[in-house]
């Protein structure tokens, strides 16, 4: 019977080194900035920021360097993104298209759109967002009816994405498209495209979550038009794709830092000499911080020797959506905190925040349930 593969992953001495560049550089780029605003973590959209990663050569990093990347390694690349992650760095408009529209265009796409877009991706100039759910289809991500038809010179696309983070503020979306309806085969027929946001036929509507902010959005589409330049790969291969780029989503340190600047508030609200139960909760928090940062450093680990950790990856976002989604009520039944959000100590703010958000954290990357659905089928349960 097949059995998870969490192999311990030791950092090399190239990767420790660059720990100590990156931590330099991230105290003198954030300053002063409040804790309550780290706690956006990933979800930090900074043009600025990002450009000047960009420069650094900390976006891109395993990408070759005819594309504008760095080739250096994922262990090299883990580093940078857990130190980012650690500091509560606004890291989300270069996010998506580092972590998985790069390397998909690295594997899918054709040479003029990598020669296109994975340098201004590696300087940090691309915003990408995710075209993927929509209405009514929930977590079965085949049963989309999006419609891309082939006419002259390219694409006419209508129907509606759901649930685009920061479309609104994105250049391109990579999108899943249905090219072509096979009866009772809803996997097949599916293609994916570079979709330029601001292309006319486009109609992007905001989605406000239940803490008053703009992040997700409905994206419709009717009667836009997508060169034929602009597929990804080969049409029909669309879930295929989709498949590798969702494991690119799944493993990496965002699956269970997301909450880690409430951890550090309650260490520092704690003190030096914490009581016995803070002590005991502290400890526990960070025993589980500690495990499933080796789980996730080696699913890395896999990804560089350039193994296919399909279910380790899950695993990892699974368990780590959990840690991280507990953290917040943790945190409140240990000290009594009242969660507020435009008032109140950082402390007070930076919880206030993670209450509101941390419910959406299992969302993101593949619902609990399909998470383990996947997890059963590789362990040969389903």
């Amino acid at each position: 019977m097949p059995t998870f593969n969490f192999d311990l992953c030791e950092l090399p001495p190239e990767a420790q080194s660059l720990r100590a560049e990156v931590r330099e550089f991230l105290r003198d780029a954030l300053g002063g900035m409040s804790s309550s605003k780290r706690a956006l973590s990933w979800g930090g959209f900074d043009r600025e920021f990002s450009r000047q990663l960009g420069a650094r050569g900390w976006i891109g990093m395993m990408w070759p360097k005819k594309y504008g990347g760095h080739e250096r390694t994922a262990l090299e690349r883990y580093v940078v993104l857990e130190e980012c992650l650690s500091a509560g760095a606004p890291v989300s408009a270069h996010w998506v298209a580092d972590r998985q529209s790069g390397p998909l265009l690295l594997r899918f796409g054709t040479e003029e759109q990598r020669q296109r877009f994975l340098p201004r991706i590696a300087r940090g100039e691309l915003a990408f967002a995710i075209g993927m759910s929509e209405p009514d289809s929930g977590s079965d991500l085949a049963s989309i009816r999006t419609r891309a038809e082939h006419v002259e010179g390219g694409y006419r696309v209508n129907g509606t994405k759901i649930w685009t983070s920061n479309a609104h503020i994105s250049d391109y979306a990579i999108a899943l498209f249905r090219t072509k309806v096979v009866p009772d085969k809803k996997h097949e027929g599916l293609s994916q495209f570079l979709v330029d946001l601001k292309s006319p036929g486009i109609r992007i509507r905001p989605i406000i979550d239940l803490a008053g902010g703009h992040h997700f959005n409905e994206v419709h589409f009717e009667n836009a038009f997508v060169p034929d330049d602009m597929l990804v790969g080969k049409e029909g291969e669309g879930w295929r794709q989709v498949s590798t780029e969702l494991a690119f989503e799944r493993s990496g340190p965002e699956r269970y830092l997301s909450s880690i600047r409430l951890i550090m508030e309650l260490i520092r609200e704690a003190g030096r000499e914490p009581g016995e139960r803070a002590a005991v909760v502290i400890g526990r928090l960070t025993a589980h911080l500690i495990t499933l940062r080796q789980m996730s450093l080696s699913v890395a680990g896999m990804l560089q020797a350039g193994q296919n950790p399909n279910l380790e990856a899950a695993v990892v976002k699974d368990v780590g959506t959990s840690f991280e989604q507990e953290i917040p009520e943790t945190v409140h039944a240990l000290l009594g905190v009242e969660p507020r959000l435009g008032s109140g100590s950082q402390f007070e703010r930076t919880l206030g925040y993670l209450v509101q958000h941390a419910p959406s954290f299992s969302l993101r990357g593949g619902t609990r349930e399909i998470l383990r659905g996947i997890i059963a089928r590789g362990l040969g349960l389903r």
